[in-house]
């Protein structure tokens, strides 16, 4: 076995023990240390201030839904509206959308405030509601995007399948779907056949489906929280994960996908044995190549964790026709880097799951803004953190 480091050194993995060497190897490796208590220094993507923190009241009401589980955001460069897409199974209100605005100073970089403006709901083929939580074909919203060159928004489901926690549930798949503005149903992506949910050990997890997704230059990028059953198990304290970034052209055409390594667990639940969850929640395309990433984790007893990781996919090997990352496979994973471990800059930390651009300000530097989904927990919160970057 030739270990790896997150720089992207030739991997090769022989089976699920070999496969937790290198990923404790990937995953512990000095590199992906920062200065300073989390910003990176050098080239690439970096922060220069923290703008502030913004937030809604808990389970505020608008035109007789309950906002809240906002777990992606985007904006039109164009109007300035932003859209955020709610993870609501129906528990309240239909699967949906919301507009509004995020009031960033262009002049001094001064956030000063949020609000929602428009609440759309998203429809299926045939013009009716998604069906809620535990029917078939629900649909589970993690993720948005808007289309500069459709005027339309591309919203990612993470899909339901029955696991040994949840044996009833109905196999919904996990998709990439067009709206318009309106909601109404404009199409969707063609998932590959090694990503489409079974109600087998095979292929995606429960809950490890499209949370992140991006508009790159040229199409359109989308990754699975965590590694499939064919991948790995999941992260530990003791070893990271491989998950997949897929790539498509604008026609819809799956064309590449890169394996991306997961930390390990940032510390234990309290008990040990306790419920820890642990993936990358969001994307967000800084070019061609490069992408940000945001590692969410949340550990009982503990909280959540949250770091901001810059990775390029360049040298990176394709494995978009790979049955498996976990047995026997040679390849070579996307790089990454710490940018900023995101707990700093609120206390305690929320469960991060959305990262979208703000506008340019007069300095040059970008708006980059992450926001939290509360769970419709009233022991968390919806807030938004914006920050001025260079290298972007």
């Amino acid at each position: 076995m030739t270990t790896s480091n997150v720089n992207g050194n030739w991997t090769m993995v022989r089976g699920a023990a070999a496969t937790a060497a290198v990923l404790a190897a990937m995953t512990g490796a000095p590199a992906m240390a920062a200065a300073d208590g989390g910003e990176a220094p050098g080239k690439g993507l970096r922060i220069t201030r923290f703008l502030g923190e913004r937030r809604l009241p808990h389970m505020m009401k608008f035109k007789d839904t309950t906002v809240g589980g906002l777990s992606g955001i985007d904006r039109d460069p164009r109007t300035g509206t932003w859209y955020l897409v709610s993870d609501d199974r129906w528990r309240y209100d239909p699967a949906r959308f919301y507009t509004g605005r995020l009031d960033i100073d262009r002049a001094t970089g001064a956030f000063e405030g949020v609000k929602i403006t428009g609440v759309t709901t998203l429809r299926r083929p045939d013009g009716s509601p998604y069906p809620g939580f535990g029917e078939p074909g629900s649909a589970d919203p993690e993720t948005i995007r808007f289309d500069p060159r459709t005027r339309r928004v591309l919203w990612g489901s993470e899909g339901d399948r029955p696991d040994e926690t949840h044996k009833g549930i109905p196999l919904s798949p996990m998709s990439l779907g067009w709206a318009r503005r309106d909601g109404r149903y404009a199409g969707r992506l063609d998932v590959p056949a090694g990503l489409r949910l079974t109600a087998e050990h095979r292929g995606p997890r429960r809950n490890y489906g499209f949370e992140a997704l991006t508009f790159t230059p040229h199409g359109i990028a989308a990754m699975v929280e965590g590694p499939r059953y064919e991948d790995g198990d999941a992260p530990t304290v003791r070893h990271g994960a491989l998950t997949r970034l897929t790539l498509w052209d604008r026609g819809g055409r799956a064309r590449a996908q890169y394996a991306y390594p997961v930390d390990r667990l940032p510390a234990a639940p309290k008990p040990p044995a306790g419920i820890a969850d642990s993936g990358v929640s969001e994307i967000l395309a800084v070019g061609g190549h490069r992408f940000l990433a945001l590692e969410r984790s949340w550990l009982e007893g503990v909280g959540y964790k949250v770091k901001l990781y810059e990775f390029d996919v360049r040298g990176a090997t394709d494995v978009l026709h790979r049955e498996s990352l976990a047995e026997g496979a040679r390849f070579r994973p996307v790089r990454k880097r710490l940018v900023a471990d995101l707990g700093r800059y609120a206390d305690p930390a929320q469960n991060l799951e959305s990262l979208a651009w703000g506008p340019r300000l007069k300095t040059g530097e970008c708006t980059l803004v992450t926001g939290s989904d509360d769970n419709f927990d009233a022991r968390e919160v919806t807030e938004f953190l914006a920050f001025a970057v260079r290298g972007c």
